[in-house]
């Protein structure tokens, strides 16, 4: 009895410590966009890339900014954050950043290359 309750408290302690960031397709992304008007939607990509085409009102934080820690542009943990970047990739990685430094509400949704939605910026293509 005692060997099955050590194994049950280790199977919630694993559980619990697997807060991970959340993928959502772009159609889910764009819903829970229109939906949450508070929510960061985060463009991970240089300040060129963001340039050439984003998404309206994406706050822009580098990736390199969140290697380094810069998380200054995000301050509230709780909020809801919506990250995207070029192909996926990079959105990935930033979204296990911030789950990894407790930010909670953590959703990546793949690169702007495939977004369908609205698009800001110099290269509209």
């Amino acid at each position: 009895m005692k060997k099955f309750l050590l194994i049950i408290c280790a199977a919630l302690l694993i559980a619990g410590c697997g807060n991970n960031y959340k993928h959502l397709s772009h159609d889910d992304a764009k819903i829970m966009i229109e939906s949450n008007p508070d929510a960061i939607v985060l463009d991970v990509r240089t300040k060129e890339e963001y340039g050439r085409k984003h998404i309206p009102n994406a706050l822009l934080v580098p990736i390199e900014n969140l290697s380094k820690g810069d998380f200054s542009k995000l301050p509230d943990k709780d909020a809801k954050i919506l990250i995207y970047c070029w192909t996926g990739r990079r959105a990935e990685d930033a979204a296990q950043i911030l789950i990894e430094h407790g930010y909670k509400n953590v959703y990546e949704f793949g690169g702007i290359v495939d977004w369908n939605g609205s698009i800001s910026g110099v290269d509209l293509k």
